[in-house]
């Protein structure tokens, strides 16, 4: 029956946005692996508990649904959400494909449960890898209908129709950009709107500015993993989030330390973010250390009276006394300056808050071990130890070497030359080797007589007949000029054009199979296995049956395109007569030479 992977998402209600992952099914089950390791949204399902599967009506922006119900007492199901209807379709396919071969067969005996062996036959493919698949499936139809009628069709296997196709999966791959998509350089400041009617203040939150609030701030994406939702709901955290907020912009101290003292979700977002205080310190230590950055924190005179950044009208002043937040607008910059030059990762989309923030919680890079730390500080002693060092004063960091002296190249490279041919003459296949030693007149002289003797006795080896060449010419200038002909009556109207339009895409249609038949039929040729015979065997089946259907199509074409069809077949069955022709003659060397009937 074969196998069949393709992404997915697992549903287990209709408004549940889905785990996206992996779906691999073969005849017997079906198994799911989430993208995200840590998740437990893992099936391993055997097809005999399947009894009938569903697929809704995709209209408008509705998804692509399959369900995969069991039995009617037990209750349930399993529901998967697709990119496309092309894919839901080849799953929903290959679904009833299995569950009608499952269900006209009699129940399975109950056995002791035995070691399972992993098939040799299926592949082990990278979430990456299916991806690069599907995609080439969904923006080309032509090759979605090769990959249904073979594959599907149980003539082709996953592996053997993609092995033809690896320059198509690396040009997606090589396609795929290199660069990382990043934030706007412009900050979303989250500015409430008040209402002076009813005395309330709106916040407005998209997803994007939460996805740079969580890149920002990585305490608030920690709080937001920790409280939601064991401890809150969303909405009651962007609540408390935007409170926050709002209490820092009016300044208002005494209210937010009151705040704070009762509620302790509301007071880490009042809070200094400890990740980024850790982050700077590990910064500050690679700083080179002949580097005063004290004396340097000066010179923008901020600390001095009448001096400072103006911003919303006011001018900023900190208060280091205090235990709250207090953010420069020059921190908030450099803060968003460089989650901008980190980019965003390209696991991260924008469809919940939840999945934002694992995302980036994944994308951040674990705290080095204390062996790396040490390593990193033995080589920063280095470097200052070499910074340190005027450079005027040190001599050249060269190694010392040799010179080549030659004082005659053509006796080093003829002496080369001559160990070359000597090392080569030992291995001669037994020939003996004749010293010839002509000066350049004898070898010009012996030139001459050779081309006199041609001349002079006339090589019968002719490369063509010069009759069968005028055959050809002849034939080839009739053609030409019976098609400028036709191109000229009617330029827009070729052999093609004056076919019908159903039996052209029928014949394109089989055109195209034709090729990828052969293709895997000349590919399997020596057969030195059981798996090539077996594969050599269902794709000959499979030119029959169209060699059958192009008979059809010219038997049954009317008259006035009868020839035109014909001249279009014609080279199509010269095709398969040369495969069928081929098998046929191994089939009588095997025969002959007493060998199996297949030929290994």
């Amino acid at each position: 029956m074969g196998s069949l992977t393709i992404g997915a998402k697992y549903k287990t209600t209709l408004k549940d946005p889905g785990t996206p992952g992996i779906l691999r099914m073969n005849d017997d089950k079906f198994t799911f692996t989430p993208n995200d390791p840590r998740s437990a949204m893992k099936l391993n399902v055997e097809f005999r508990s399947i009894k009938g599967h569903k697929f809704n009506k995709v209209d408008g922006n509705k998804p692509a649904l399959l369900n995969l119900s069991k039995d009617s007492d037990k209750g349930g199901g399993y529901m998967f959400e697709f990119d496309n209807v092309g894919n839901r379709d080849l799953c929903r396919d290959f679904v009833a494909r299995v569950l009608g071969k499952h269900q006209g067969m009699p129940p399975r005996p109950t056995m002791p449960p035995e070691i399972s062996v992993p098939s040799a036959g299926m592949e082990q493919l990278s979430a990456a890898e299916v991806e690069r698949r599907v995609k080439l499936l969904r923006e080309d139809s032509e090759l979605q209908k090769l990959h249904k009628k073979f594959v599907l069709g149980n003539i082709l296997q996953e592996s053997e129709f993609w092995a033809t196709r690896k320059n198509l999966l690396d040009d997606v791959a090589n396609k795929a950009s290199k660069q990382k998509p990043g934030f706007k350089t412009a900050m979303s400041d989250v500015r409430p709107s008040a209402d002076g009617r009813t005395n309330k203040v709106t916040f407005n939150l998209t997803p994007e500015m939460i996805h740079q609030i969580f890149a920002e701030k990585p305490a608030v994406r920690r709080a937001f993993l920790d409280f939601v939702p064991k401890k809150m709901t969303d909405l009651e955290f962007w609540r408390k989030y935007c409170r926050a907020e709002y209490l820092l912009r009016t300044k208002n101290t005494a209210a937010a330390a009151a705040e704070a003292a009762e509620d302790e979700e509301l007071a880490v977002f009042l809070k200094n973010d400890d990740i980024l205080v850790k982050e700077a310190k590990l910064k500050i230590k690679q700083v080179d250390p002949t580097l005063d950055m004290e004396a340097d924190a000066g010179d923008d005179y901020i600390h001095l009276p009448d001096h400072g950044i103006l911003r919303d009208g006011s001018k900023e002043t900190v208060d280091n006394d205090s235990e709250f937040a207090r953010r420069t607008l020059s921190q908030e910059l450099n803060r968003h300056a460089a989650v901008v030059l980190e980019g965003i990762a390209s696991d991260v989309e924008l469809t919940d808050a939840k999945s934002v923030a694992e995302a980036l919680a994944r994308s951040k890079k674990e705290p080095p071990s204390t062996s790396a730390v040490d390593d990193t500080s033995h080589e920063r002693l280095l470097k200052v130890a070499r910074m340190t060092e005027i450079e005027d004063l040190q001599a050249p960091r060269s190694l010392p070497y040799a010179p080549l002296c030659i004082k005659d190249p053509r006796e080093y490279f003829d002496s080369q030359q001559a160990n070359a041919l000597r090392s080569l003459g030992a291995s001669n296949d037994g020939r003996k080797s004749r010293n010839c030693s002509l000066s350049i007149e004898e070898a010009f002289h012996h030139l001459t007589d050779q081309i006199s003797s041609i001349k002079v006795n006339k090589s019968n080896c002719t490369v063509i007949q010069s009759d069968m060449a005028v055959k050809v010419l002849n034939e080839l200038n009739e053609g030409i000029s019976r098609s400028r002909r036709l191109n000229l009556k009617n330029p827009q109207e070729g052999l093609l054009g004056r076919v019908p339009q159903h039996t052209r895409d029928e014949l394109m249609d089989h055109w195209t199979a034709i090729q990828e038949l052969l293709r895997h039929f000349w590919s399997s040729y020596p057969i030195t296995s059981t798996v090539l015979y077996n594969k050599v065997q269902r794709v000959k089946d499979a030119m029959t049956q169209i060699y059958q259907k192009l008979q059809a199509i010219k038997e049954s074409a009317q008259p006035d395109v009868r020839h035109e069809i014909s001249r279009l077949v014609k080279p199509m069955t010269q095709a398969l007569d040369a495969a069928f022709s081929h098998d046929l003659e191994q089939q009588q060397k095997s025969a002959k030479a007493g060998n199996k009937s297949n030929g290994f």
